[in-house]
C-alpha cells in the first residue's frame, strides 16, 4: 500500500520530492521495516521517503510543520488506531500547513484530506457475514481460509486539491470511486 499511496500523491503532485509515513510505533511497530525497501527504490526516482513516529498531537503538529516548509512534501497517515483517533488534529494541521495527505481511510478525504485509498470497509463487512453464517452452521473458525481485501476505493477531495493549489487531471478523477466537490 505504501507504494500505491506514494504513486497517487505523485500523480496529483508531480513535483513531489519527499513523503513522510506517519504512524504511532507503539500501535504499529512494523512500519519502519515495511518502509525500508521503498526508501531505496524511491531514492532512484528522486523521492525521499521518511517515517515519523507520533504519539501525541504535539508530535503530529511538529511533523506537519516540518513538511509544510518544503513545498515538494506529502504525508501518508498510516493505518493505525492512534492515527484514526487523532484524525481531527491531523486534518487541522495539514490544512493549516497546506500539506497534501493520503490515508487508507475514506473518512480522512471526506473530512478534508486530499485523498484516501484503501480497502472498502463495507465490502469487508459484507464478506465477513458469510463467515459468520458458516461458523453458526458449525464450521470451525480455524478451518476457514484467511482472506485479504479484494476491493479498494479511491476518494478524492477536489475542495482540498483547490485549496492546495493542485489541479487534478480528469483521467485521474475517472479512477476515483468518489469525488468530493
Amino acid at each position: 500500500m505504501v507504494g500505491k499511496w506514494i504513486d497517487l500523491l505523485h500523480d496529483v503532485k508531480p513535483d513531489l520530492s519527499r513523503v513522510t509515513l506517519m504512524f504511532n510505533p507503539d500501535s504499529v511497530p512494523v512500519y519502519d521495516d515495511y518502509a525500508r525497501p521503498f526508501k531505496t527504490l524511491l531514492q532512484q526516482n528522486s523521492i525521499e521517503l521518511n517515517t515519523a513516529h507520533v504519539r501525541n498531537v504535539a508530535e503530529i503538529n511538529s511533523v506537519v510543520a516540518e513538511l509544510a516548509r518544503d513545498p515538494g512534501s506529502g504525508l501518508i497517515a498510516a493505518a493505525d488506531a492512534f492515527i484514526v483517533n487523532t484524525r481531527a488534529a491531523i486534518l487541522k494541521a495539514v490544512a493549516e500547513g497546506k500539506v497534501p495527505l493520503v490515508s487508507p481511510y475514506r473518512q480522512f478525504a471526506i473530512d478534508g484530506g486530499l485523498m484516501s485509498y484503501g480497502p472498502d470497509a463495507a465490502d469487508i463487512f459484507r464478506r465477513s457475514a458469510s463467515y459468520v453464517n458458516r461458523i453458526l452452521k458449525g464450521e470451525l473458525p480455524g478451518n476457514l481460509p484467511a482472506q485479504s481485501p479484494d476491493k479498494f476505493e479511491l476518494v478524492v477531495n477536489l475542495k482540498t486539491a483547490k485549496a492546495l493549489g493542485l489541479s487534478i487531471r480528469e483521467s485521474f478523477l475517472l479512477l476515483a470511486d468518489e469525488v468530493i466537490e
